[in-house]
């Protein structure tokens, strides 16, 4: 006997689900613990992760994401889930494999949102576990979890006010390095959100721009707009947005006179990760090895 792998809890995460009513995750995973998996001993039931949490539970938070990424289920609102009209349907039918959440449609674009990955790099989708070093099943784990948070970060960028996120633009500027930001009055800023001050004296500006676009791309118009706007004492901009970039405003950032520099979603949320804003650390391991040198002697 064995702990169900994870996707063994799609189908049972949808049934504790199916009445429609919003449900925290982790009363869901206990839920669907008790309902389905109690009669397992209890050496299984109680084994942990090496992180220190429970293996099966985690195992049934992870069926629940995956869920989500599929759009099986939603989350309405922070720390809830949800089952949708997609999750009903699948449900009805009674089974959901892995291979059929990779080749899910909206499962492939939400992968695909902040996909900014190399083509060798080593992921869950390309690792096979019988031909697998160690080291590559920890790799595409960890690439795995990367992929989720930066596309859940992406997702709640799009959902905050609009002027927190233009602070957030400038929290994440400070913390790559550059100097004090000034943010601007939240009307009349001519397209301009926050001022950063490359050093001490404020000698050296670059003026920043943030649109919290969910499925809208920045045109020519938006950065044309944005160069006006730029008085004479600058000629450094960066252009931020959750979305993307049209070909007409890539040209018009290129072209200026101007040193403009465009950030998209998936490049912001980068950025975000690499300097731990709006994200926290959540466990760290530890990997050993023999140390030769030691039992070599003088």
């Amino acid at each position: 006997m064995e702990l169900p792998k994870y996707h063994e809890s799609f189908i049972p995460l949808l049934e504790i689900l199916s009445s429609g009513e919003p449900m925290n995750s982790r009363d869901l995973a206990i839920k669907v613990r008790d309902k389905y998996y109690a009669h397992l001993p209890e050496n299984l039931l109680n084994q942990k992760t090496s992180s220190g949490a429970n293996t099966l539970v985690d195992r049934i938070l992870w069926g629940k994401s995956y869920l989500k990424m599929a759009k099986f289920a939603s989350y309405p609102k922070r720390g809830m889930v949800q089952i949708t009209e997609k999750g009903r349907r699948v449900l009805e039918r009674g089974h959901l494999t892995v291979e059929e959440l990779h080749n899910d449609k909206d499962y492939i674009e939400h992968r695909e949102s902040v996909n900014d990955k190399k083509d060798n790099e080593v992921t869950l989708e390309n690792v096979k576990v019988e031909n697998a070093s160690p080291q590559d099943l920890i790799d595409s784990g960890f690439n795995s979890i990367e992929t989720e948070v930066k596309t859940e970060l992406l997702e709640r960028l799009k959902e905050i006010d609009p002027y927190y996120f233009e602070k957030v633009i400038l929290i994440l500027l400070k913390k790559m390095g550059y100097g004090d930001f000034v943010e601007t009055s939240k009307s009349g800023d001519g397209g301009i959100d926050g001022i950063i001050n490359e050093d001490k004296l404020g000698l050296e500006k670059i003026y920043t721009q943030a649109k919290r676009y969910n499925e809208n791309k920045v045109r020519e118009k938006d950065i044309r707009n944005f160069i006006g706007a730029m008085s004479g004492d600058t000629s450094k901009g960066v252009f931020i947005t959750t979305s993307t970039f049209d070909d007409a405003a890539i040209r018009k950032a290129k072209e200026a006179h101007h040193s403009i520099i465009l950030v998209d979603g998936a490049k912001l949320v980068d950025l975000m990760h690499q300097y731990n804003v709006g994200i926290q650390i959540k466990t760290v391991y530890e990997v050993k090895e023999v140390d030769n040198d030691f039992f070599e002697g003088d």
